[in-house]
């Protein structure tokens, strides 16, 4: 009998283990971890494939989903409460929320949707409890909020872990790699920057694993983990942040000691206490600077600005966002707009489809009637 994924995937990390790290051996551990990573993800597919029962139904909607991630017992179904209109169950006990509960934050004119999901246990990303559920609704929100307990801090490594086993990058950006596949001449390394991290020993080393004939353009100095991620099928990257609650059961100046601690390495963090209302408003704001969104009101011709319900876009979006976002037909009907405000360069600029807005800027958009 033929050994199992699991088996192999042991066997190679035995390997790893008892082979001496030199520059001699980077290439050959650089191909036995690319061997793991696509082993693991053949093991998640596999899983996912065979798996029983129906999945979390969510239906995405608002301007923005974002979702409250953390083990169980840690304030999250308060917490939905507190910030939308959600009515989620609440309980002392663990795993209280036993299915996904939405709600809907509304903020500056925002109707961002919020979900409360079951607490995730040690294992999830390897199907334990309702993990590999709850981690695939995860891969349906703009952002993750990462929620621990102030006197269980240590929690938040295990959250990490679980989410970057499942596939999921947080506040990474895809790494900037382009593979081509082609019918033949083998694996050909183009990079348009120094790579400082691997050989392009190495790189062939790794890439033999996932192409046979392929043209890798590198773009970015990448490490290991980023040049693997590139092969990658399953691989998401998604916003995150990190809300710490129940401060209020802790010294104030250990908070800020855990808070300081947590920023240092480059997260966004706020520090609540869901049951007694602190940190809710710097919360609320948080979410909403983190989404990116953008405020946009709208002046019909020849009437006044609509300023009681501006139209939400991302930052970078185009009026040809906007147009789509206002009505499928603007974009083949659209004439010209004029916006005033912080992208533009005077009062009353016109422009076209391809200018880029700002949070409060006026628009009004001239269509063929």
């Amino acid at each position: 009998m033929s050994p199992s994924i699991e088996e192999q995937i042991k066997t190679i990390e035995d390997e790893i283990f008892n082979t001496q790290k030199n520059k001699a051996t980077e290439h050959h551990i650089g191909k036995l971890k690319a061997k793991i990573a696509r082993l693991r993800e053949d093991l998640q597919k596999q899983k996912s494939s065979g798996t029983k029962g129906k999945g979390f139904s969510i239906k995405k909607a608002g301007d923005a989903t974002v979702g409250i991630i953390g083990f169980p017992s840690v304030g999250k179904s308060t917490l939905l409460n507190e910030i939308t209109r959600a009515s989620s169950k609440i309980g002392d006990y663990d795993f209280t929320t036993l299915d996904v509960i939405p709600g809907v934050l509304q903020y500056k004119g925002a109707e961002i949707q919020i979900l409360d999901l079951p607490g995730l246990i040690i294992g999830a990303s390897k199907g334990r409890g309702r993990g590999r559920e709850i981690l695939s609704a995860i891969r349906n929100v703009d952002l993750a909020l990462l929620m621990v307990d102030v006197y269980d801090i240590e929690k938040l490594s295990d959250i990490l872990q679980e989410l970057y086993d499942a596939g999921l990058r947080l506040n990474q950006d895809p790494p900037d790699v382009v593979v081509t596949k082609r019918g033949m001449g083998g694996i050909l390394i183009n990079s348009t920057v120094p790579q400082t991290q691997l050989s392009e020993k190495t790189m062939r080393s790794i890439a033999s694993e996932f192409v046979i004939n392929a043209q890798i353009t590198l773009r970015e100095d990448v490490s290991e983990t980023r040049f693997m991620d590139a092969f990658s099928e399953n691989r998401l990257y998604v916003k995150a942040m990190v809300v710490i609650n129940k401060i209020d059961v802790f010294p104030r100046q250990e908070v800020e000691k855990i808070v300081n601690k947590i920023r240092e390495q480059g997260w966004c963090v706020i520090p609540i206490s869901a049951k007694i209302k602190v940190g809710i408003y710097e919360l609320k704001a948080a979410i909403f600077s983190e989404l990116d969104l953008i405020r946009i009101y709208m002046k019909p011709v020849g009437k006044t600005t609509d300023y009681t319900k501006p139209l939400i876009l991302r930052h970078g979006d185009t009026v040809e966002q906007a147009c789509r976002k206002l009505h499928r037909e603007f974009v083949k009907k659209f004439r010209y707009a004029i916006v005033s405000g912080p992208s533009a360069k005077h009062p009353s600029q016109k422009i076209g489809l391809d200018h880029h807005l700002k949070d409060t800027d006026i628009l009004t958009i001239v269509i063929i009637r």
